[in-house]
């Protein structure tokens, strides 16, 4: 680099080519790839420091001093930029603008040492007047926001590796918990827990098509001889009547609607119109995006965060990171202005909207989401953005303008007809809506969560011109059934916004929490419901029973707060941690609470009643129901599988008694191999059924109802030193109630013989694996599209397949499934089996497809969206065998 120039550090690449052509050749701008380095891990501690770091690379005793190292790709970064900063005369840190950001250009000048002039750039958007403003108007480091992300990451590895180390000991291997992801956990637990409790209301009304002129519409019934007329918000969870109404049973409802239908006309006994205003919602924080996109694009948190982060980067909206609800005068100007080009000057207000400002942190103090620029780019002029790029773009773009647009105005309708229904009155209502000024809502309407209620209740409709007094004719009067549902399951947009108003950590990263939940299994995705798990249930349960102080929400909440006032300088870091760790007057001292934990019930932490005789319990390997035998107590319990797709609220006691009741799979024999004389046995194991030969038995050893085998008994003090049977598992078509001997011995007799090459005279064999049926002949194996093909498949066709390049690349493909190219790369998507399982490919992306779906469900979208999400998270760092690590310690920030 020529002598003279100036060094920029950005913290993405993508981030760096732009911002390299807005500043021109007297700055060279490079990027750190995110964070350079971390806190140790335990196996990272060098010797000479095992005794003060040793147990969470924090020096507990002498100010929760941190010990950093570089990882491998960090070290690489930082031996490019010291090369580069040799020649640099000035040194301009651009890293965004929130606690992580300030962190990460901390650490660099930890680890760089530079010895020119040191400045600290920020902006809120990409593009070339908003890069020049940031050169010209830079800052120094804000030490306060550096300890507040510090402090969480402290607190964090704290909170992290001792719960987590009671979690694993007690719930099972692998599990873990954090201080943001467990409260999050909980609460989809908790919601699920009301959904088992809860206790369905059935209730009955009728509707009626009310006829005016030529012109029709739906009333439903309201009162019957002026008494209200039940509907689903007066019924609680369990089933019981709230408040005073008229419950109509099924023949009650029949009966009321043949007498309407005789009837046959109803008059207007009332109308009311009552005019209405709307205002639009601000434009987007990160907390809003995401459950926007959630609700309007199908997007997953994290999929969400990684368009607008592509955004970001490519100039389009400013920093996607934020709690503010305000816009610069800029953006207020810009939105105004369009507003008013495309729909007239009615469509803004006199004076420009202003939005509170939610958050009063120092990291959050920039703008809301918006379109970059002091003139935004509308959708229909953008070329270069990828589908759903274009999709979130348009979606910030709509929402901004209608935060500055005037209000929407409308009148609703109420109209209420009498029937006399043959001595009985019934009282109908319809309503209507008509908006008499667009406004905000010509360009943006918000998305809506579920909810609770009437759902099959005929929505707003066009009413007719009508009177009191008229009288209008009826038809399909139709009696209608209803049962109450419980509280709709949390989707990923519901979670953030939950968390979001219990002030449980911070939006940006609810994407990450949610991708972690769903990674470790806590949860699973059914459409856009995120069910938990059994495992779930056992670690909210160790949770609650023992550290019911860390995962309750307004402590965790009260954590962010306290989190807050350090990035403000008006809390001490060490004095914080201090109290958090060892407790206070007002801290309950995580140390205190791990010391003091006493004996804690495994069984009882992984067990949930179901019935009197049958309980849930999580094991080593899942779910499973034990069950006693009321007549025999103190005989070994029976264990019974939960099937896989069965979410917590679906295991009843009557689906309970189901599984309890359906046939045992298990020591079933199918008769005798006439080729060794073994017994052929379908059992039940942890991995499905199998096939297993056995010894023959004494006869009277056979349960002739069951066909059932007793176990043997082994003497004490014995060796069994017999050869391991042949066992083989039993095709996922087939079901062990009903497999026959002749399709077992097949099974058993497996791999199965096809034939011999004829030019290398190697045999080929067809057979079972644990990823899939394949072929194999030599050391070359090749995948099979079903289990059936094992016993159907002829010569011609194995050698066909043999013919084909082993990875697809020329001849016929090995794909499971192919879609269009892929907007990104532009090359085909395929889905594939690999060796962990199914997963989608573009050729460049591999993703594994999460559990829960199936290669047969994937869809293009989908596939688009797991690859985008894999792009976005970048590749994995490699494992390190050696880490150079440095200590560090910080003089508190000087108060002002």
């Amino acid at each position: 680099m020529a002598q003279g120039k100036k060094l920029v550090i950005v913290e993405s690449p993508t981030k760096m080519k732009s911002i390299q052509g807005y500043l021109g050749d007297d700055y060279e701008v490079l990027s750190s790839v995110g964070h350079i380095r971390d806190l140790a891990g335990k196996k990272d501690i060098p010797a000479d420091k095992k005794q003060a770091y040793g147990k969470y690379s924090i020096d507990i005793d002498n100010g929760f001093d941190p010990l950093y190292v570089e990882s491998e790709r960090g070290r690489k970064t930082v031996a490019d930029l010291k090369r580069a900063l040799k020649n640099a005369d000035e040194l301009l840190l651009a890293t965004d603008e929130d606690r992580e950001g300030e962190a990460i250009a901390w650490h660099l000048l930890q680890v760089l040492k530079p010895k020119v002039p040191v400045r600290r750039m920020v902006f809120h958007e990409i593009t070339k007047d908003a890069i020049r403003a940031a050169v010209d108007d830079t800052r120094e480091l804000d030490v306060a926001l550096v300890d507040a992300q510090e402090t969480r990451r402290v607190l964090d590895r704290l909170y992290g590796w001792d719960v987590s180390d009671v979690a694993r000991r007690k719930v099972v291997q692998g599990t873990s918990a954090g201080r943001v992801q467990s409260p999050a956990i909980r609460l989809l637990v908790e919601r699920e827990r009301e959904r088992m409790a809860f206790r369905s209301a059935e209730y009955w009304d009728v509707d009626v098509v009310a006829i005016k002129d030529a012109a029709d519409f739906t009333a439903g019934l309201a009162r019957v001889d002026g008494a209200r007329l039940a509907s689903g918000s007066d019924f609680d969870d369990t089933g019981a009547l709230k408040k005073a109404a008229l419950v109509l049973t099924e023949q009650q409802a029949r009966e009321l609607a043949e007498a309407v239908e005789a009837a046959a006309e109803a008059s207007v006994i009332d109308l009311t119109a009552k005019p209405g205003t709307r205002s639009p919602k601000p434009p987007f924080t990160t907390s809003t995006l995401q459950q926007e996109a959630g609700l309007k694009l199908s997007m997953t948190a994290k999929h969400a965060m990684g368009v607008a982060q592509r955004l970001y980067e490519k100039g389009y909206i400013t920093y996607m990171r934020t709690d503010s609800t305000a816009l610069s005068r800029q953006a207020v100007e810009a939105a105004r202005a369009q507003a008013v080009e495309l729909f007239g000057d009615k469509a803004v207000p006199a004076n420009p909207r202003t939005y509170a400002n939610k958050s009063k942190n120092a990291q959050e103090a920039h703008e809301a989401i918006r379109p970059s620029g002091d003139v935004f780019r509308r959708p229909r002029e953008v070329t270069e953005l990828d589908r759903d790029e274009l999709r979130m773009y348009e979606m910030i773009w709509t929402r901004t303008l209608a935060s500055q647009m005037s209000d929407a105005k409308y009148e609703t309708t109420t109209v209420t007809l009498k029937v006399d229904a043959g001595g009985r009155s019934a009282e109908f209502t319809a309503s209507g809506t008509v908006y008499t000024f667009k406004g905000y809502r010509e360009v943006y309407e918000e998305g809506r969560h579920e909810k609770r209620g009437d759902a099959d209740k005929a929505g707003d409709q066009a009413l007719p011109v009508m009177a009191v007094g008229d009288v209008l004719r009826l038809r399909d009067v139709e009696p209608k059934g209803h049962a109450t549902r419980p509280k709709p399951r949390f989707t990923e947009a519901s979670l953030v916004k939950e968390l979001e108003e219990k002030g449980i950590g911070r939006p940006s990263t609810f994407a990450s929490i949610i991708d972690l939940i769903l990674d470790r299994g806590y949860a699973l995705k059914r459409g856009s419901q995120l069910v938990p798990t059994w495992l779930a249930f056992s670690l909210v349960r160790l949770l609650e029973n023992h550290f019911a102080d860390l995962v309750d929400y307004d402590f965790t909440a009260t954590l962010e707060d306290d989190l807050d006032a350090i990035a403000r300088g008006e809390q001490g870091r060490v004095e914080w941690l201090h109290d958090f760790y060892f407790g206070s007057d007002t801290q309950p001292g995580l140390r205190r609470i791990v010391d003091n934990l006493g004996e804690i019930d495994a069984r009882e932490i992984n067990a949930t009643a179901i019935t009197d005789t049958a309980t849930l319990r999580y094991g080593k390997y899942g779910p499973y129901l034990e069950v006693v035998d009321p007549a025999d107590p103190d005989a070994a319990p029976r264990r019974i599988n939960i099937p896989e797709d069965l979410a917590p609220d679906e295991l009843t006691p009557e689906k309970a008694q189901e599984l309890i009741d359906a046939p045992v799979a298990g020591n079933r024999v199918l008769g005798e191999n006439p080729d060794t004389g073994k017994l052929v046995v379908v059992k039940d194991g942890r991995f499905g059924p199998y096939l297993e030969e056995e010894d023959p038995v004494d006869p009277d050893e056979v349960d002739p109802a069951t066909g059932e085998v007793a176990e043997p008994k082994k003497k004490a003090g014995t060796k069994t030193t017999a050869p391991k049977p042949r066992r083989a598992s039993l095709f996922k078509s087939m079901s062990p109630e009903t497999i026959d001997l002749q399709t077992a011995l097949k099974l058993l007799n497996l791999p199965r013989v096809v034939g011999a090459d004829p030019e290398s005279g190697e045999e080929i064999t067809a057979q079972n694996g644990r990823y899939g049926p394949y072929l194999k002949k030599g050391t070359d194996s090749r995948s099979l599209t079903a289990e059936e093909q094992i016993f159907d498949i002829t010569l011609d066709e194995a050698l066909a397949i043999y013919a084909q390049p082993k990875y697809g690349a020329r001849g016929a493909s090995s794909a499971l499934k192919e879609f269009d190219a892929d907007p990104v790369s532009g090359k085909p998507i395929k889905v594939r089996d690999g060796r962990f399982g199914p997963y989608v490919t573009d050729g460049e992306i591999n993703a594994t497809i999460p559990r829960g779906e199936t290669a047969d469900e994937m869809t293009f979208e989908r596939a688009v969206q797991l690859l985008a999400d894999k792009r976005a998270k970048g590749p994995a760092p490699k494992r390190s065998t050696r880490s150079r690590s440095t200590t560090t310690r910080r003089t508190p920030a000087k108060k002002k």
